[in-house]
Parts: structure tokens; sequence; C-alpha cells
């Protein structure tokens, strides 16, 4: 079914001059026939049902690739609908997003291929979660919680100093937690912190009344948000219309706490 679908849709870009050049030799729908095929032998049967390879190469010689190299991006993307196409025909999923990657092997001859397929994890984004609900997704930068406008994440909170704490990138891409000298000190599920602490999934960080929790998200759960009706905005932006900044449940063991407001485009952005 699935390839079937997929030489329907090569008639799109591979007609008139490019029909000359795929007369004869290796032909487009070789390499899907070969994907799904190598997608069945990698199958692995999970405890929620049979996983596939999610990421591919295609190595090709090097008077194929250059064959391929005007329609390769556009091939790329059939590829991976293929590979959607025939997971959900078959009953497979997948670890994370597919990817189909062209890539020339000099010790191959012309008109023949490999396919190679790993199950690759999706990876995790690194977010926090506000006491109002929203979440803030950090990027590559520091982000610094404190009364100041000037900080990236805002917090309306007596008991917080004006640069209180920040979240920065750490070693091995890891997400680490400082105390910035605060009046009150900085807490990490529900202890005082000295110098810097790695954060890991589900830790709880409290200055002053306000906690906020590290959370890692899934790309495809962030980009779904985003999506959505109530889409994200970039920090520091107002809310949408009918929207109120403050809610009345805080996070776990802070009921009405202050409401955070983000700063600045380096914290990332907020999800509703």
């Amino acid at each position: 079914m699935a390839l079937q679908s997929f030489e329907r849709r090569l008639e799109r870009f591979v007609e008139g001059a490019f029909a000359r050049v795929f007369r004869s030799g290796l032909q487009p729908v070789e390499i899907g026939r070969r994907l799904t095929r190598e997608m069945d032998l990698r199958r692995t049967v999970a405890p929620k049902g049979v996983l596939a390879p999610n990421a591919f190469r295609v190595l090709l010689s090097g008077p194929d690739r250059a064959k391929f190299q005007a329609i390769e991006a556009e091939l790329a993307k059939e590829l991976v609908e293929v590979a959607k196409e025939h997971a959900d025909h078959e009953g497979y999923s997948f670890l994370g997003p597919v990817s189909v990657a062209l890539e020339t092997d000099g010790s191959l001859r012309p008109g023949t291929l490999l396919v190679a397929g790993d199950m690759v994890p999706e990876q995790g984004v690194a977010t926090l979660l506000l006491p109002d609900g929203r979440r803030v997704v950090l990027e590559s930068t520091q982000v610094t919680l404190g009364r100041l406008p000037e900080c990236e994440l805002t917090l309306a909170d007596a008991g917080v100093s004006r640069r209180h704490a920040a979240v920065r990138p750490g070693p091995g891409g890891t997400w680490v937690l400082a105390d910035l000298g605060s009046t009150n000190g900085t807490k990490l599920n529900g202890r005082r912190i000295e110098g810097e602490q790695v954060l890991e999934d589900g830790d709880e960080l409290t200055v002053g009344s306000t906690t906020l929790r590290f959370e890692v998200r899934a790309k495809s759960e962030i980009q779904a948000a985003r999506a959505g009706p109530d889409n994200a905005s970039s920090a520091g932006a107002p809310p949408a219309p009918g929207r109120a900044r403050r809610s009345p449940a805080g996070t776990k063991g802070t009921p009405g706490a202050p409401p955070a407001r983000g700063h600045g485009e380096r914290a990332g952005a907020l999800e509703g």
C-alpha cells in the first residue's frame, strides 16, 4: 500500500527531463522497497506494541547520488511518508520522528544501495512548569528568576530577591540550578542548595513562596501545544485575550502562588 502511493507520488516530480534520467539504473521506488524491508527486518516487539526503525540512512554510489541530486530533498520527504504509511499498515510504532538521509558510499557500485535503520528515541525538551500552569521552554541560554523586570522569568513574590536564582545549561546537555546570592535562599526538592545543582526530570525548585517544576517533555508534545488554539507566545508577551495572568491554583505545595511573568526571548516560549 505505502509503495503504491509512493509510486503514484513519484510521477509528480520524476517526469519530463527527469524521466529520461530514470529510464535505466537504480529507480527511486527501489529505495522505498528497501526502506520498508529494513523496517520489517528490524522490527522489535515491545511491551506496548511493535517498534520499527525511525532514522534511516540511504547509502548510494557516487553516480547514483548525482543522478538523484535534483530531487533529493523531495525524495527524502516522500520516503519519510513511505515509512509512516508502512508503519500504519503493519501496526508499527516509532520511538521518535522519522528521518531519511541520503549519503554517498564510494564502495558501492552503480545500481546498488544500502539502507540502514535505527531506533532513535525522541530527544526531550527541558521546561519549567509555572505555578499558573504555563510552561517555559528552556533554550540554550541562562534563565534568571527574580523580581526585576530584566529577569528572564519575573516572579511577583515578595520573598524573591531581585535576582534570586538561575537555571542554565550544564555539562553533557544537562541543566543546573544556581542561587545568585538571594536573601532567602533557593531550595531544590525542599532542601536549600549551595553552588550549582544538576536538575532532573520532576525536580521542584522553590524561590520565596513560589515552586516551579523542572520537566523534560517530548518535542512533539511541545510542538502540539504551540500548534493548538491556545498556542505558545514568546516569554514576556502579554497573555492572550481572555486569559488571566493569575491562577487561583499553584503548583504542588504552593496553593495560590503568585504568577510568574516571562521576560525576554531568552527564556524561550510560554505554553498555555
